[in-house]
This record gives C-alpha cells, structure tokens and sequence, in this order.
C-alpha cells in the first residue's frame, strides 16, 4: 500500500531548485543566520545583512520557479537593499513564486560554519523560514555543519549555504 499526498501534486508539475550563498566573516558585524541574531564576534560581509543561508533559499526558490537569481531581483548596487534583512528577501521571493502559480513542498538547507555552533538556533530558523513560506515547519529542513577546520569555512574566515526547494504548480 502507497502512502497518498494528500495534496496530490502529480509529478510532472514538480520542480527543483538549487541555491548556494558564501560570505566572508568579519568583525562588527552581526551574525545573521536564517533570520536569526546569533551572539558572535564576527558576521558575514555583505551589501544586506549577508544572511547566507536565506540568500540560498530564495536562490533555490527563484531557480525552480525559473525567475533568475537573487543578484537580479535585489542587486547589491541598489541603495534601497543596503543592510535589509534578507527576511525581507524571502518575503519577497515568496510572493514572486506564489505569483507563479507554485507551491512550496520542501526546503532542505546546509550552513557551514567553523563557530560558532548552531545546533542551539536550528530550531528557530526552520521556525522563521516556514512562517514565512506559509508552509508547516516539517517542511524545512535545516541542518549545521562545520569546516572540519579545512578551507575558508573551517580557518573561520567563510559561511556558506546552499538549499534545495521543491516546488509544485497548484
């Protein structure tokens, strides 16, 4: 016996998406992380507050959906994105692919980090993220990985993210 989706989205209107984000660390900035103010001595480097993890969803989210990259709908030479929060971002990526005609089924989502540890804030981005998709918290999946002290993640200089999303025309 199959287990049925009980939105019944067949198949041939399902789509995926890829994004990846990297932003240098440095000090006096904050640590934003899936719309979440984490207690560091260094943030990411970025024309917004370089959240790299929801710069990845909403390039996963924009890919499946096929409407360009993040760099397209927000560009860093533009004023008015200068220190946004990329919650505004997401906000914004959502209604585009909503818009479009897509549902969201799923996000699955890495950060990579050498410190500080995030397993403590886990919860609540993939709290924040599903509020802002309008979709049930067991659909985003975030998981926290470190550098194993090898390349720019690991040396503590980089975090990195990259997420996944499925979409499905309604």
């Amino acid at each position: 016996m199959t287990k049925q989706n009980k939105h019944d989205y067949s198949i041939s209107s399902a789509r995926i998406g890829f994004g990846n984000d990297v932003h240098r660390l440095v000090p006096e900035r904050k640590l934003i992380l899936g719309g979440i103010e984490i207690p560091f001595d260094k943030g990411p480097l970025g024309h917004s507050d370089g959240d790299a993890l929801l710069h990845a969803i909403c390039d996963a989210l924009l890919g499946a959906a096929a409407l360009g990259d993040i760099g397209r709908h927000f560009p860093n030479t533009a004023p008015e994105w200068k220190d946004a929060p990329s919650i505004k971002f997401l906000r914004h990526v959502y209604t585009l692919v909503e818009a479009k005609g897509y549902d969201i089924i799923n996000v699955d989502c890495t950060i990579e980090i050498e410190r500080p540890r995030l397993a403590p804030f886990v919860d609540r981005m993939r709290e924040l993220v599903a509020e802002t998709l309008s979709v049930q918290t067991d659909r985003v999946s975030v998981k926290a990985k470190s550098g194993e002290g090898m390349g720019e993640v690991g040396r503590g200089e980089a975090v990195r993210a990259e997420a996944v999303a499925l979409i499905a025309a309604t």
